[in-house]
């Protein structure tokens, strides 16, 4: 989808999936799979076990308990089906704009409302606007969620123990059950410290969801894994039992190899990531120095600040053709300098005149196409 969507001029970077090799462990689990013409049923708990190991490792978090875990289809339907347990239709569910664009969609499409809770200027949650939200979405009684993306999607914001501590409590004060999209987790660059949102105080009652699905490039390998709280276990276990029909066998298989096997790979991926960051600040500067850029704590997504340009999300493209979701500089980007990004519109309330670039790719196509790009702002 990524090299496919557009014509075989444009430079894409614009999904979130690495332009990388499969890690070698993750290859030859998936081809002993296929040697032994393992192609059945998923079943078992070494996923689980696997990144309860991971997170006990990588972040110090020892209270993954496989006895409260789930294996879902992907992080997003593992959403929707905990939104389910825990909310009805017509209830609200509140979210960080900008953020990650099917959070609005998924959301939406299940009969639930979206509240808003926009992030601070500096792009990290703010409390005020969050408990406003709150008392917003449960001031006629019903019941409401919190569906965080941490770290967060598209600015690349990791929230600190003391962020999510402070969320939890609000949480617990307002009766509102939070939901972490925890799949970037495994990408933390240099700098910050990822802190599962079930490793905090008043977190109890919570879900997350994580998945190898971006640290490891596997998101044509559908796996993930849906953790509760300890007070939150009773409503796991009512998820449907055809929901676990949904993961690929052979995705549990590559992420369980992912999450065991390919730490190695990941810090090895970690540190192109980290080059690629100041990379991309630097060529920035020299382009595009009217575009506004804080370089992200995690995750190898950039956000950027187009405001500076003139265009705003209707500017440009009216007649956006095959492209419906871009407008104003992603527009323009794509017309001008043809390279594909997010536009950031879709990100909700404070997206207008941003764009979301993914960052990991060569050198070679991320100084290609920020050439591209400050070339196509020069241009008459």
């Amino acid at each position: 989808m990524k090299w496919r969507t557009h014509p075989s001029d444009v430079l894409p970077l614009w999904v979130a999936e690495m332009d990388v090799r499969l890690a070698p462990s993750i290859a030859e689990a998936l081809h002993q799979a296929i040697d032994a013409g393992d192609t059945g049923y998923p079943a078992g708990t070494e996923l689980a076990e696997a990144i309860g190991a991971f997170a006990s490792r990588r972040w110090g978090w020892d209270g993954l308990a496989i006895e409260r875990t789930a294996i879902v289809p992907d992080v997003m339907m593992g959403v929707v089906e905990i939104l389910r347990l825990v909310t009805d239709p017509g209830d609200a569910v509140i979210v960080n704009s900008p953020v990650y664009a099917p959070f609005y969609a998924f959301v939406t499409h299940d009969s639930r409302r979206i509240i808003e809770a926009p992030l601070g200027h500096d792009h990290r949650i703010d409390l005020n606007s969050l408990e406003e939200a709150f008392k917003q979405a449960r001031s006629q009684g019903r019941n409401a969620a919190f569906l965080i993306s941490n770290p967060h999607n598209p600015t690349g914001v990791v929230h600190s123990s003391g962020e999510l501590a402070a969320v939890a409590s609000l949480a617990r004060y307002y009766g509102v059950r939070v939901i972490s999209d925890e799949i970037h987790a495994p990408l933390i660059l240099s700098g910050a410290t990822f802190t599962p949102y079930l490793n905090v105080p008043g977190s109890e009652n919570a879900f997350a969801l994580t998945s190898g699905s971006k640290a490891w490039n596997l998101a044509g390998l559908k796996a993930a894994l849906a953790i509760a709280g300890p007070d939150a276990a009773d409503d796991l276990r009512r998820m449907p039992e055809e929901v676990s029909h949904g993961p690929s066998h052979l995705g549990v298989i590559a992420q369980t190899a992912a999450f065991r096997d390919g730490e190695a790979w990941l810090n090895d991926l970690i540190c192109g990531l980290e080059a690629n960051r100041a990379l991309l600040g630097r060529l920035l500067a020299e382009h595009l120095p009217d575009v506004g850029y804080v370089p992200p704590e995690g995750t190898y997504l950039a956000w950027l600040d187009c405001g500076h340009l003139g265009l705003d999300s209707t500017s440009v493209g009216e007649d956006l053709g095959a492209v419906a979701d871009l407008a104003g500089p992603a527009k323009m980007f794509l017309d001008r300098a043809r390279v594909a990004l997010s536009s950031g519109h879709v990100f909700g309330s404070g997206g207008a005149g941003h764009v979301r670039l993914n960052f990991a790719t060569s050198q070679a196509n991320l100084t290609e196409a920020i050439i591209r790009m400050g070339r196509a702002t020069r241009s008459d």
